[in-house]
């Protein structure tokens, strides 16, 4: 433990104290292993807190940015970048057309939306978003007056007003919530922090319908569902609805800090230059990193990947829920987002999970989230699994 010990004085000697951190260095990466200073190998089904959706040091996003790196690093918006350009186009063409506003992290994509809602609400003086109950959109101080869960909140106040939380899936809330300053629903289509709730096909219609007829936007925040994790390229393809607007993070830069927010046609001209920017935003080496994302995505089937491996492990979990129905009450899944709700506290499984080599979460107290990366392999979810009983059996 000796250098070990040393990298840990260090980081809590100097370092702000705002994350719990659990005592091992990581030092070495590759697809769904990681390896500490030690030198042992751990299982990673929760990869970066799902950043790294392609497993770690996937490859093709290795050697994309080690060849942007050669050329530029980093070049100011004021200029242009091909790389950026071409993402924009791929974004833009992949989902529901439009244009893309480039930022650093999900937190920054869902400030860009908020702002976008503002600016096109402005002339009518309609500013109120309405958000659901238990959802998460980041840390900023707008991003956590918009997030549905009063924990995020403490310590804060007073925060940014004109935000309404209601109860996710329930479609006569938003209905009564509506009011004439109302001037957009912004929601995740599958709550990551919220526990992987989903939404339902009939209410992400109503509420498609809804906003239409009240002329509000609809903006999907897909920080931690997009990119192949649901089995689609974003979760939205999985309902018969387009939003107006659309945030990414996480999964979209490999491993590299880059966030976006995708806009539909209709709404492009009401950010205009000088409203809002990002010094950082689609900068050469992380837009590099994205473009081999969807690279990989496309030539290595992995969707149809995410899609099989999420059924396998679900009916493996499935097992585990007959076998120990006191421990497990229910399994909640779209492809590779899972979560494990448990009849008990969930930290005493992951942490003794984490002795045994294998790295997943826990949210909400007693949902346990299982987010391997969308190149898994059966034999991986096998072992998983194998952990994950002897711990829950113990």
């Amino acid at each position: 433990m000796g250098n070990t010990q040393e990298i840990i004085n260090l980081c809590n000697t100097y370092v702000l104290n705002t994350y719990t951190r659990t005592p091992i260095v990581f030092v070495k990466g590759k697809g769904s292993y990681l390896w500490d200073e030690e030198g042992k190998k751990y299982l990673d089904f929760f990869p970066g807190w799902a950043v790294s959706g392609l497993g770690h040091c996937h490859k093709r996003v290795v050697n994309a940015v080690s060849r942007q790196l050669r050329d530029i690093i980093h070049v100011s918006n004021n200029y242009y970048s091909k790389p950026q350009a071409q993402l924009a186009e791929r974004l833009s063409k992949n989902s529901f057309g439009g244009r893309v506003f480039f930022c650093n992290s999900g937190a920054e994509a869902n400030e860009a939306a908020i702002k976008l809602a503002r600016a096109y609400g402005a002339k009518e003086g309609r500013y109120k978003i309405i958000t659901m109950e238990r959802s998460f959109h980041g840390r900023t101080l707008a991003t956590i007056a918009a997030t549905g869960q009063e924990k995020i909140k403490r310590g804060f106040a007073p925060l940014p007003e004109g935000f309404v939380h209601v109860p996710f899936n329930d479609i006569n809330a938003i209905k009564e919530a509506v009011d004439d300053i109302t001037v957009a629903v912004m929601i995740e289509p599958i709550q990551g922090e919220g526990g992987i709730n989903i939404a339902g096909e009939d209410y992400m219609k109503e509420l498609r319908a809804l906003c239409n007829a009240k002329n509000i936007l609809l903006i999907f925040d897909e920080v931690q569902s997009g990119m192949g994790r649901s089995g689609k390229l974003f979760a939205y393809q999985h309902y018969s609805i387009l939003p107006d607007a659309m945030t990414l993070a996480k999964s979209l830069g490999g491993g590299l800090p880059i966030g976006a927010m995708v806009v539909a046609d209709k709404f492009v001209d009401f950010l205009k230059p000088g409203m809002h920017a990002s010094t950082f935003g689609g900068n050469p080496i992380v837009t590099a990193a994205a473009n081999a994302v969807l690279d990989a995505i496309e030539k290595e089937n992995l969707l149809d990947n995410a899609s099989r491996m999420g059924d396998y492990l679900f009916k493996q979990l499935s097992r585990l829920k007959r076998r120990y129905p006191k421990i497990i009450n229910n399994i909640k899944h779209k492809a590779l987002m899972i979560g494990v709700e448990l009849n008990v506290d969930g930290k005493e499984i992951v942490d003794e999970c984490f002795n045994k080599k294998l790295l997943i979460n826990c949210t909400q107290g007693n949902i346990l989230r299982i987010m391997p990366s969308i190149t898994v392999k059966k034999g991986e979810i096998n072992k998983a699994i194998k952990i994950l009983s002897e711990v829950i059996a113990k």
